[in-house]
């Protein structure tokens, strides 16, 4: 059997409500009931005073006492001032209480039952007491005839009267009571209807579990929530959402305008129309951005869904990489098969030593190559990374120099630097040098990597067609290219890493034409390393620049230092030999 459903917030408040004022209500009914007959019971004894202390100071009824026969001058005024005043009965007695008027003549002559002993002593007062007509609220007052008491005269309103009297006035406060309690509950019906619509029926119970279940979604998820009013100010933000964004708890509340994000970012929160899966670039991250307004006859916000792209972004570099590294391995394979079947014919012709010489040529060239890399650049990141762009550069027809005063010892980075950042960095630099260097006059690359001065020096310089003046910051610009639609991400993922390391990115001019970009990255406390003086040089077919924005990343630096070893030895060894060829910085 199934337990019924708890009743719904609004409805419990509808019913709290309507207790409320229908307690409200009674008791105000109540206080107004036995307020209006403490009034009415005032009001009575106030009427009995005023008629019978004027009856007493009638110059008439002083007369009439002194008669030989009061009672048939007193009783007709007697009823004359009774009916023309509303009381219930005006009794004129002698001063030992014997009546000489009563509404019922037959009662003329009897004693007066209640109290006069107050007024035998000359004073007017008040009292309720039950005479010949039931209990009645009465006044009794003395009549004085020269300073002597003779006669006393009471006037009274009967208790029936007086609560016949309230009666009217409690039918008139039940109607007011009733319609004050109708149109409350009208009211509160209507608040509670609205309020139903907002809580969608939802019970206190289900309200505090789903305010306890957004509370731990909002901190539990890793993508970013993002909520604006209709104001364009922040509603609420989870804490994926602020470490994506660069903010703080500080945010809620302000307008997104005022928080220093990208325009094409703020301009995706702010659209007017959904957004789904879009790419925007922080300083220091890149974010997929899906939003969606919020309707419900007016636009009343936006809910927008941030996600981390930028580690899927550098894997996708990587993979890049390691497609350019299959390329030239396939070529390399179909070269070294080249050679091998060279070494071969040789031996078959009995030219044994000349095959010998040939074979160990090769050899030397690829440990060469490896030697002068390893022994300039020591840190095995950047060793691995240039030797795998080394080979890419042979097949490109790309010259690939490292300059002479290049000289990295192994562990002078920082753990706070990490593998991945350097070869974002400079491998993104190196491609997309060798995108615009290549098929111009004596295309080349010149790498320089050294430290100095307590900074991490990285500068890459093509012989391409350079940046035009007007470019130079829009190079860094995620879209910007010269290689089409699809690029434009190398150089914006660049200055994005160096930002994170709390560096600096610069273009300039080349000194012999093309783009040179340098960037510092700050080691702490490190001294600089001496720089080293052993040139390294890759003769290849290409060259390096600007003109398309290298997509990549630039590939682990461990997958390409077996490839480069024996991809680019041959220019590498020959560039050693032939000052001429190689690249300073």
């Amino acid at each position: 059997m199934q337990l019924p459903r708890p009743r719904s917030l609004a409805g419990q408040l509808f019913a709290m409500q309507v207790v409320l004022v229908a307690a409200v209500v009674a008791g105000c009914a109540l206080f107004a009931y036995f307020t209006d007959r403490a009034q009415a019971e005032e009001t009575a004894k106030r009427q009995v005073t005023a008629t019978a202390r004027a009856m007493a100071d009638s110059p008439s009824v002083r007369e009439a006492i002194r008669s030989d026969d009061p009672s048939a001058a007193l009783q007709p005024y007697a009823e004359h001032v009774r009916v023309d005043t509303g009381v219930d009965f005006v009794t004129i007695m002698k001063p030992d209480g014997t009546r000489w008027t009563h509404p019922d003549p037959q009662l003329i002559g009897l004693p007066f039952i209640g109290t006069t002993g107050p007024a035998l002593l000359g004073k007017t007062f008040t009292e309720t007491y039950t005479g010949t007509l039931g209990p009645s609220t009465r006044a009794v007052t003395p009549v004085k005839d020269d300073g002597r008491i003779t006669g006393l005269i009471s006037v009274g309103i009967t208790v029936d009267r007086i609560s016949s009297q309230l009666e009217e006035q409690v039918k008139i406060l039940a109607l007011a009571a009733g319609g004050a309690l109708a149109l409350g509950g009208l009211g509160t019906y209507v608040i509670n209807a609205r309020l139903r619509r907002h809580t969608h029926g939802m019970n206190a119970g289900e309200l505090s579990r789903m305010h306890d279940y957004h509370e731990a979604a909002l901190h539990a998820v890793r993508e970013g929530l993002l909520m604006l009013d209709g104001r364009r100010r922040i509603a609420l933000i989870n804490d994926g959402g602020q470490e994506l964004l660069g903010l703080d708890d500080s945010a809620v509340g302000r307008n997104i305008d005022e928080l220093g994000l990208p325009a094409p970012l703020v301009g995706a929160l702010l659209a007017s129309e959904p957004r789904v899966d879009e790419v925007h670039m922080t300083a220091d991250r890149i974010v997929v951005v899906s939003t969606r307004p919020v309707i419900g006859g007016e636009r009343r916000g936006t809910v927008a869904t941030l996600r981390d792209h930028t580690e899927l972004q550098a894997l996708s570099g990587e993979l890049d990489s390691e497609r350019g590294f299959t390329q030239a391995l396939r070529s390399q394979a179909h070269e070294a098969a080249n050679r091998l079947h060279t070494v071969v014919s040789l031996i078959e012709m009995g030219r044994v030593d000349e095959a010998v010489e040939f074979a160990t040529a090769e050899l030397e060239l690829a440990q060469v190559l490896t030697d002068r890399v390893v022994g300039a650049v020591a840190e095995p990141v950047l060793a691995a990374l240039l030797l795998g762009k080394a080979a890419q550069a042979n097949e490109r027809g790309v010259e690939l120099v490292l300059a002479e005063d290049s000289r990295i010892d192994d562990g002078v980075l920082p753990p706070s630097l990490a593998a991945r950042e350097l070869v974002t960095m400079l491998g993104n630099l190196i491609d997309n040098a060798m995108d615009a260097a290549q098929g111009s006059d004596g295309a080349r690359v010149t790498v320089t990597a050294l430290v100095e001065d307590g900074e991490l020096l990285l500068r890459v310089r093509d012989t391409g067609p350079g940046v035009a003046p007007g470019d130079m910051e829009e190079v860094f610009r995620r879209g910007w290219s010269t290689r089409g639609a699809e690029r434009g991400l190398g150089l914006a993922l660049v200055r994005q890493a160096v930002h994170r390391a709390r560096g600096t990115v610069e273009l300039t001019p080349g000194r012999t034409g093309g783009a040179e970009f340098t960037v510092r990255l700050p080691l702490g406390a490190r001294d600089g390393a001496a720089a080293g003086k052993d040139p390294v040089a890759a003769k290849g077919d290409g060259a390096g620049g600007v003109g398309g924005a290298g997509d990549g990343a630039g590939g682990e630096a461990g997958d390409g230092a077996g490839d480069g070893a024996g991809d680019g030895a041959e220019s590498m060894a020959g560039a050693t030999t032939d000052s001429g060829e190689r690249g300073g910085s």
